[in-house]
């Protein structure tokens, strides 16, 4: 009973359900013309000022990377005073440690990295 509920159901939706398809009139040309328009007009009333963008860019760059270096000398100095100062167990507990702040070092730094390529590539277009 059930499966016969279904299929006159779908039945019923593809006999009753109206697709609308279209297809656009425009040329390529039309096309092409309409995105350099396009492209002109955002050039010319660009809200954005490029150079008070790379300012605060900058600071913010360095900002957090002043405090990323600061963590990572601070959670270093800290990992290596428990490595010296500890017993056997504790020296295997902080060695596991190191291998996440090293793990956690590349990939904070390395994004950092990325960041810094990402805006000398932008800021050459």
């Amino acid at each position: 009973m059930k499966k016969a509920v279904s299929i006159i159901l779908i039945i019923f939706l593809i006999i009753f359900m109206q697709v609308n398809v279209s297809y656009a009139d425009d040329s390529i040309d039309d096309v092409m013309g309409s995105a350099e328009e396009f492209i002109r007009n955002g050039e010319e009333h660009s809200p954005i000022n490029r150079d008070s963008l790379k300012g605060t860019t900058d600071l913010l760059y360095n900002l957090l990377l002043g405090f990323a270096i600061a963590v990572a000398v601070g959670v270093g100095v800290t990992l290596g005073i428990k490595y010296m100062a500890g017993s056997l167990d504790e020296k295997a507990v902080t060695k596991q440690q190191l291998i996440g702040y090293v793990i956690s070092c590349v990939v904070v730094f390395g994004a950092f990295g990325i960041w810094a390529l990402a805006v000398n590539i932008l800021s050459a277009i």
